[in-house]
């Protein structure tokens, strides 16, 4: 028998059960879990810390139509531009039209922005923005929101928020009227008492962020190894256009820096882009130069360090007045002194490094995903917000929007949905503890490297099929590994790690053009027609579809 068969042998101790479970303490699962406290008890999970996510150190900020010379129609425009074409209309006009009460709700929750000496709120401009529509905290956004939504979530009494739980995959059950086959809850690994849980729900929401850990250089926490996507593949979903990962183009460049972000925002106001010798390169690929959107500039750093052989490129700002960036990018000037660099009087050394998955689980408007009452939320899911390219500051709208969404659509269900079955405990009584965990970060940095080499920011198809055949041989080794051993979180993130190297791959072996964030030295030229990758598991047909 396998670790992945359950049984009764556990105590009830090991059972949970909630009116909704959602997996990924971010913007997005504390958001909805807020919106849903009111008429539901709610249970979160956090993989780590509650502080610990790609929100917590979110720099940017949130793009939304609040200035009366902007408007939907230009917000709309602009994300459509920098999508090359992938963007789902109506998944734009969505989102922008509900930027403004996104906002507000923030506000009221507590989430203190930067306002202008007027007291007005502070706008930026990043690039692929027409107007200055990024409201922000400094340059910490993501941990103003993050906190405003973690101090409101401790106080509500339906919410209970768990930390060091590690969902391992989801549980289906039929449902008792249609006979279909839903979601109802999850198996998690308490890593406090490293034990097997079961959590059972109406409704399961995978709010797990995305999966940029599957490269060797990341802005994202070590969390981001697409848990959420990974876990809605096996359970038969569908996943879509996974050959887009964003790749932020400045992240610091040091060697005892682990990939911190230099925000899109110190382009917005101003910060140029230099070749090692002081010469600025920017201009030479696109109209908007710093401005442009971020894939542009992405692959001009990488071809600029290429052609040169420079270890990377300077980003510059030091022209800027010192009070301005001392008030505007204050974790970015402390940041870059802890490592020497004062951005006042000198350039910053920076790289590109994987930020943004813009594929992921595919939902409709209101979170819903081919599985009955599964529902996908923020960096995991596929909403076509994002097209081929993520625009700047677009994705906490979508987190604080579409969990909105997917709270009005459990909410109105519940009532009529029936209760879960019992759940099986999960049994270890087969496994044993490994004494091999070397193979675990072997493999995992194995992956890192030959997705950084062969399925980076310029790839080929010889380089793909190297990749393929790569993760072929290293899931082999890795369900071995897994039937046999017990259960830890280092091997569900490698297994999770391994499944959505394996998505990127295919879905870019499928797309036999260049465009956005997908760059193919065999397919230089765009098509005529866009169309998204669809990737279809083998047990799609025994899902409840949404469309």
């Amino acid at each position: 028998m396998s670790a992945s068969k359950p049984s009764l042998n556990n105590t009830d101790k090991a059972l949970h059960h909630c009116d909704v479970l959602v997996i990924g303490s971010g913007a997005a699962g504390l958001s909805l879990a807020l919106h849903l406290a009111k008429y539901a008890k709610v249970t979160v999970l956090s993989k780590g810390a509650l502080t610990e996510g790609s929100t917590w150190y979110a720099q940017g900020g949130i793009a939304a139509v609040l200035d009366d010379h902007d408007s939907t129609e230009s917000h709309v425009k602009d994300t459509l531009a920098a999508g090359a074409g992938l963007c789902h209309q109506d998944a734009v006009e969505f989102t922008v039209a509900r930027s403004k009460n996104a906002i507000k709700w923030l506000v009221d929750l507590g989430v203190d922005f930067t306002r202008s000496a007027e007291g007005d709120f502070h706008l930026t401009r990043e690039g692929g923005h027409s107007h200055r529509r990024i409201i922000h905290s400094a340059d910490a956004t993501g941990k103003a929101v993050h906190s405003g939504l973690i101090n409101n979530a401790l106080t509500h009494a339906n919410i209970q928020l768990q930390e060091n739980r590690v969902a391992l995959d989801l549980i289906k059950q039929p449902d008792p009227i249609t006979k279909k086959l839903r979601c109802v809850g999850a198996y998690v690994l308490n890593r406090s008492e490293d034990t097997m849980e079961c959590y059972t729900a109406k409704a399961v929401v995978l709010a797990c962020g995305g999966a940029s850990k599957v490269y060797l250089y990341s802005s994202n926490p070590d969390s981001a190894s697409g848990d959420g996507i990974a876990m809605a593949w096996r359970a038969g979903c569908r996943i879509g256009n996974m050959e887009f990962n964003q790749f932020h183009p400045t992240c610091l460049y040091h060697p005892k820096a682990k990939s911190f972000l230099m925000t899109e925002a110190l382009r917005g106001e101003g910060a140029v882009l230099k070749r090692p010798n002081g010469e600025r390169f920017m201009p030479d690929f696109h109209p908007q130069a710093e401005l442009a959107p971020r894939d542009v500039v992405a692959r001009a750093i990488d071809h600029e360090m290429k052609r040169l052989g420079a270890p990377c490129m300077y980003l510059d700002i030091s022209h800027r007045d010192p009070a301005f960036l001392e008030s505007h990018f204050p974790t970015v000037m402390e940041q870059c002194r802890k490592f020497g660099i004062d951005i006042t009087k000198e350039a910053i050394p920076v790289v590109p490094a994987a930020h943004y998955t813009c594929g992921g689980i595919v939902v409709n408007t209101r979170g819903q995903t081919d599985l009955s009452h599964l529902y996908a939320i923020g960096e995991t899911s596929f909403t076509g917000l994002h097209g081929a390219n993520r625009m700047a500051s677009n994705s906490l709208l979508e987190c604080i929007v579409y969990a909105q969404s997917a709270a009005e659509d459990i909410i109105a269900k519940l009532a009529s949905t029936p209760e879960p079955a019992p759940c099986k405990p999960w049994d270890e009584s087969q496994v044993t503890n490994s004494d091999e965990d070397v193979v675990i970060y072997h493999n995992w940095d194995e992956i890192r490297r030959f997705m950084w080499d062969y399925v980076g920011i310029v790839r080929t198809h010889k380089r793909l099929e190297r990749a393929l055949r790569r993760i072929q041989l290293l899931q082999s080794e890795i369900h071995e590994y897994y039937a046999n051993y017990k259960i830890s979180s280092d091997l569900i993130e490698l297994r999770n790690l391994a499944m959505v190297a394996e998505l990127i791959i295919r879905s870019a072996m499928l797309r036999k053009e260049s465009r956005g964030l997908h760059y193919s030295l065999d397919h230089p030229e765009q098509s005529d027609i866009a169309k998204d990758t669809l990737l279809v598991p083998a047990n799609f047909a025994d899902q409840t579809i949404f469309i």
